[in-house]
């Protein structure tokens, strides 16, 4: 069942989201070559208590850290540890806040340094998917169209949609309904009506869209070792159309939320 959230639980949520985005900006501004995840974790989570939040992923479903930290053929859901980044990597950073019994969630793959011209392309146009589906998520529209838009744009670049990992509803809960997949097909799945929340989140690959677990339980892989890429913002249905409850007040080309292609 959909939870539709109040306009003070919607403000709520985009409280956390001020936290969410903060986080990530700090961090953007931390990522060079030869700092390790562990202490990208650990400098987020002190981030996050000092404003009064609590790190959603921190022992949820058992998970070690306060953010995942996927570089490169990492999809999502990698563990902070000793790895240290390198020139050249991408850095996929997912971060999640709780503030007042709210959550909202966000990612951003961000370069290490100089990287390549296709590892700049994959990053431009997952940004521009997230835009499109954002864009997408109307009121009284449907989850499909939001799908739809993603798979557009990543398809007719070249690149490939991972079909076994989805977005999904947020609100009180990491998880809620209704799931929101980065393909299908417009007109069809749950209505988005005024009050729904959601986070949208294209995963795409440079190769193939086949994934797999590692060995940690949580790493998500590419199987052919293709770079990966994961971009995603907390969205509210209102009235007036889409409004992202993790989008920065100040806006760098990084973190910017209706990016173009470069």
């Amino acid at each position: 069942m959909i939870v539709l959230k109040s306009a003070r639980d919607i403000e709520k949520m985009a409280a956390a989201g001020e936290i969410v985005a903060a986080t990530l900006a700090l961090l953007r501004s931390e990522i060079r070559p030869g700092v390790a995840t562990r202490d990208l974790d650990w400098l987020a989570e002190e981030y996050i208590r000092g404003q009064g939040g609590v790190p959603a992923f921190k022992g949820y479903r058992g998970f070690p850290a306060s953010i995942c930290t996927s570089p490169n053929a990492m999809v999502v859901h990698g563990i902070p540890g000793a790895y240290e980044v390198q020139e050249g990597d991408i850095l996929s950073i997912d971060v999640g806040v709780t503030l007042d019994g709210f959550v909202a969630d966000s990612a951003w793959t961000f370069p290490v340094g100089e990287i390549t011209d296709k590892a700049k392309r994959l990053l431009s146009i997952c940004r521009e998917a997230l835009g499109a589906g954002i864009d997408a998520a109307l009121p009284g529209g449907r989850v499909g169209d939001v799908s739809a838009a993603v798979q557009s744009v990543t398809e007719s670049a070249g690149f490939s949609v991972v079909r076994t990992l989805v977005g999904h509803g947020v609100g009180r809960s990491m998880h809620e309904e209704p799931q929101v997949p980065n393909f299908g097909t417009r007109g069809c799945g749950a209505e988005l009506r005024v009050g729904t929340t959601i986070a949208i989140e294209p995963m795409i690959t440079a190769g193939g869209a086949e994934v797999a677990l590692a060995d940690d339980g949580w790493s998500i892989l590419t199987v052919d070792s293709s770079l990966s890429a994961h971009f995603e913002h907390t969205v509210a249905i209102t009235d007036e159309g889409p409004r992202m409850l993790t989008e920065p007040e100040t806006r760098p080309a990084e973190l910017a939320g209706s990016p173009v292609v470069e």
